[in-house]
C-alpha cells in the first residue's frame, strides 16, 4: 500500500516535508518492532511516549512518523491532533477494512464480558460457523488460540487480528470492549453489527471519573453503531433491570431488544430452578419460546443467557441451536469453576472483584449451601480505591466467614490495601491474612462437611503481581494441592 492511500484515511494534517510515496510495509507502533518501510505512530502511554522514540523509528527505516507535533527527522512526519484516534483509523485502511466482512459482537458491561462471549462462541459454533474471540481470557481464530494482553487490544493488534480472520473464513467475531478502549479510541473503525450491554456496578473509578464517565465510556459502543442505515443491519441488545439500561436506549438509534425479568422486556424467563448442579427455566422471546436447562448456576448465569440468546435472535440463528448449545455448555475457565478433590465440603473459584459480583455470586452461594460459607478475598494494588471497604462489607454480610488476602498488590503494600478494606468494619466475622496461599489454607483446614468456600477476585489468572512482576499462582491449583494435604492430613 502506498503511504498517500494510507493517509487517505485522515483528512485534516500538517506534513513537515513533501511525501514520497513510499510503499508501506506495516504499522509500528513500538520502535523495537519498526522495520524497513513502516509507518511509526507515536503513542503517549501512561509511563512511556512514543514521541521519545521517533529518531529510533527513523534508524530503523521507518518511512514516515505519525506524531501530534512536529518532530526534527530526515523522513515525513505527518502532524494529527490525536495519534491514538488515527492510529485506530490508519489501520482499519491498512487492513482493508476487515470488520466489513465479519459480523462482528461487541459486548460491554462491567460483569459477564467474558462468559458471553464464551456462550456466543458455542453457540455460532453450534450453528457451524467459523468463530472468532477476542477477551480478556484468550484471543482466537477458529480452534487457533492467540495471545492476549489486554481485555480489548489496542487498535493495531485488533485490525490486524479482523484481517487473519477474514482471510480464515471466520463469518461471526465476539468481542468484550472494555471502557477503557472506548474511551481510548481503540475500537475507532471497528463496524459491530450487533452491540450488548450487561450491566454496570463501580468499578474503573482509577480511571474514570465517577460512574457517570465510566457510563459514557460504555455508552460509546452504541452511540458508535452509527447514525445511519447502511447495507448491514444493526442491533443492541440492553438489560433493562440495570438502572443504566434504559438510559443506553437512548444511546443508539438502531432497533433494540431489551432482555430482563423485573422489568419490561422483549426477552425474559419465566419457572426459574436454580440448584447447586445449575439451572432451568422457561425463556419467552419474539421468536418463540424455548425451555432451558443448563449446567450454569445463579441468576447471573440466567441473565447471561438471555443477553446471548437476545444476540444469537438479532443474528438470525433458531432457537433451536441456541437451546442445544446452552444443554452443553462448560462455562468459562475461572468463573464460578469449581475445584473437586474428593472433599465433603466446596470449593468454588470465582473472578467476581467487584462488589456487585461479589455480593452476586455469594449470594448464589447461600442459596444452596447446607453448611457454612467461606469467601477468601482481596483488592488489587494501583486500582479503584474506593471499592475496598464495600467489598469487604459484601465479604462480611453474605459468608459466615471472610479471610482477606492479598489479590494482585501490583506496587502497592499488600498490608495497606487491607487496611483500606477492613478499616470501618464493625463485624467480626473476618480474619487478615495477607499471604494469599496461607488464607486459601486456613478456609480450607476449617471446612466442614457440607461448606462451601468461594475463592474470589482472581478466576482464571495464573499468576499474582507483586512490585511489577508476575508470580506463578493459580488459585484452581494452589486449592487443589491443599485439598490433597487436608484430606491426607485427615486421613492419618
Amino acid at each position: 500500500m502506498k503511504l498517500t492511500e494510507l493517509l487517505s484515511a485522515i483528512q485534516f494534517y500538517k506534513v513537515t516535508k513533501t511525501i514520497e510515496d513510499c510503499y508501506v510495509t506495516g504499522i509500528e507502533m513500538d520502535s523495537r518492532s519498526v522495520q524497513e518501510g513502516n509507518v511509526f505512530v507515536c503513542i503517549r502511554g501512561f509511563t512511556v511516549d512514543g514521541h521519545d522514540y521517533a529518531k529510533d523509528a527513523e534508524r530503523k527505516g521507518a518511512c514516515a512518523v505519525v506524531a501530534e507535533h512536529p518532530i526534527h527527522l530526515d523522513i515525513p512526519v505527518i502532524v494529527v491532533s490525536d495519534t491514538s484516534k488515527v492510529l485506530a483509523h490508519l489501520s482499519n485502511v491498512y487492513y482493508q477494512h476487515p470488520t466489513q466482512h465479519l459480523r462482528l459482537i461487541g459486548v460491554t458491561g462491567t460483569n459477564g464480558k467474558t462468559t458471553l462471549t464464551y456462550l456466543l462462541d458455542e453457540i455460532f459454533k453450534c450453528a457451524k460457523e467459523k468463530t472468532g474471540v477476542i477477551g480478556t481470557i484468550q484471543m482466537k481464530i477458529g480452534d487457533e488460540i492467540l495471545p492476549t494482553k489486554n481485555t480489548t487490544p489496542d487498535a493495531l493488534v485488533l485490525q490486524n487480528t479482523f484481517r487473519k480472520m477474514v482471510d480464515q473464513e471466520v463469518s461471526t467475531a465476539v468481542m468484550e470492549v472494555s471502557s477503557h478502549a472506548l474511551d481510548l479510541g481503540r475500537v475507532y473503525g471497528c463496524e459491530f453489527d450487533i452491540a450488548v450491554f450487561t450491566n454496570l456496578s463501580q468499578d474503573h473509578l482509577d480511571y474514570h471519573d465517577s460512574m457517570e464517565d465510566y457510563f459514557r465510556a460504555k455508552s460509546l459502543l452504541f452511540s458508535q453503531l452509527g447514525n445511519t442505515y447502511g447495507n448491514k443491519p444493526k442491533y443492541a441488545v440492553i438489560n433493562v433491570d440495570d438502572p443504566y439500561g434504559e438510559k443506553l436506549i437512548k444511546s443508539t438509534p438502531y432497533e433494540v431488544l431489551r432482555y430482563g425479568i423485573h422489568n419490561k422486556a422483549d426477552v425474559w424467563a419465566e419457572e426459574i430452578e436454580l440448584t447447586p448442579n445449575g439451572s432451568s427455566f422457561l425463556m419467552k422471546t419474539p421468536v418463540g419460546e424455548i425451555h432451558v436447562h443448563t449446567p450454569l448456576v445463579g441468576m447471573f448465569s440466567i441473565y447471561n443467557l438471555m443477553a446471548a440468546t437476545s444476540a444469537a435472535i438479532c443474528a438470525g440463528v433458531p432457537l433451536s441451536i441456541i437451546q442445544q448449545s446452552f444443554q452443553t455448555s462448560k462455562g468459562v475457565p475461572g468463573r464460578f469453576e469449581t475445584v473437586q478433590g474428593g472433599q465433603d465440603f466446596g470449593v468454588i473459584v470465582d473472578y467476581a472483584h467487584t462488589p456487585d459480583s461479589l455480593e452476586n455470586v455469594l449470594k448464589t452461594v447461600q442459596s444452596f449451601t447446607k453448611g457454612d460459607t467461606y469467601v477468601v478475598v482481596g483488592c488489587g494494588g494501583d486500582r479503584d480505591k474506593s471499592k475496598r471497604p464495600k467489598m469487604a462489607n459484601v465479604a462480611v454480610n453474605y459468608s459466615d466467614y471472610a479471610i482477606f488476602t492479598s489479590d494482585n498488590p501490583r506496587t502497592e503494600d499488600p498490608n495497606q490495601i487491607l487496611v483500606d478494606m477492613t478499616n470501618g468494619l464493625t463485624a467480626e466475622n473476618y480474619i487478615v491474612e495477607a499471604d494469599r496461599k496461607a488464607a486459601i489454607k486456613y478456609a480450607i483446614e476449617r471446612a466442614k462437611k457440607d461448606d462451601v468456600i468461594l475463592i474470589a477476585g482472581k478466576g482464571h489468572e495464573t499468576y499474582q503481581e507483586i512490585n511489577r512482576v508476575r508470580y506463578n499462582f493459580d488459585d484452581r491449583e494452589i486449592a487443589s494441592a491443599l485439598i490433597r494435604d487436608v484430606l491426607k492430613g485427615r486421613s492419618k
